[in-house]
């Protein structure tokens, strides 16, 4: 069974006819024809349907995740491609935390043509890990024809819903960041004034540089201030600066999560 699933999945399909699925003993990969906006724009989800306790990852996924990548070459008539991440959940893993979903989670993909009314071509290829009691490297490739329509499946509809609150959307206050030189890299402490997201939270902080690495956040909270404290090294050991600007802080709570961009000195 071990080769099999080390074996790459591939899948292929197009809106223009019936969406194709590829089975196999780990996940299940298909299309969800989604919608076109008024702007132009189409909205279309990825369903990844996971064997009975098997999980994959979030964009961050922890210490103890595998980070999913996309690569869009080949695409045609694509201006722009957002990925809108529904909320993931933060999962003990052999006593380390990861961030993503364990089970089923459909991707909604948010399309921009270049050329308004022209065709689009979607293809792609997705590296994700799935995991149980071990992990595995997984590859999705696809390739989708985008025509207009508007087919609101509620597994999309709900994808949508399930995304992170705005900072405004969660009355978010000041949110400010002390860094300070430590060994090898940086040490960061944020201060963010927002109510409680509900039971204990947990903080996913990112940068906008991708060769930066992130410790897990230790979390603390005292009234209507949340704190997070990390460290930040370089992957190759090199100097960097850190953007504050280019900051990204994810609070994960009981009752919803929260997408905070970016923090002033503090």
């Amino acid at each position: 069974m071990m080769r099999h699933l080390l074996t790459s999945l591939a899948l292929a399909f197009g809106l223009a006819g019936p969406a194709a699925a590829q089975t196999t003993e780990v996940a299940r990969a298909a299309l969800i024809p989604g919608w076109q906006q008024a702007d132009g724009s189409h909205v279309v989800g990825l369903l990844l349907d996971l064997a009975p306790g098997w999980k994959t990852y979030w964009r961050s996924p922890g210490d103890a995740g595998i980070p999913p990548r996309f690569d869009w070459a080949g695409s045609r008539n694509i201006a722009s491609l957002r990925t809108l991440w529904p909320t993931p959940e933060a999962m003990d893993q052999n006593g380390m935390t990861s961030i993503g979903y364990p089970g089923d989670v459909v991707i909604p993909l948010m399309i921009r043509p270049e050329s308004a009314g022209g065709e689009m071509r979607l293809t792609g290829r997705m590296e994700l890990g799935v995991c149980k009691d071990v992990c595995v490297p997984a590859e999705l490739r696809f390739s989708a024809t985008l025509t207009p329509g508007d087919r609101r499946d509620p597994r999309l509809v709900a994808a949508l819903v399930d995304r992170p609150l705005t900072a405004r959307e969660a009355q978010v206050g000041q949110v400010s960041c002390r860094i300070s030189p430590v060994e090898g890299g940086v040490a960061l402490t944020a201060r963010i004034a927002m109510p409680s997201a509900g039971g204990q939270e947990f903080v996913v902080v990112e940068t906008a540089n991708p060769s930066i690495w992130v410790a897990e956040a230790e979390t603390r909270r005292a009234g209507n201030i949340l704190t997070a404290s990390t460290e930040m090294q370089h992957v190759e050991g090199a100097p960097f600066a850190l953007d504050r600007s280019g900051l990204r802080f994810t609070v994960l709570g009981k009752r919803h999560a929260v997408d905070i961009r970016g923090c002033a000195s503090g």
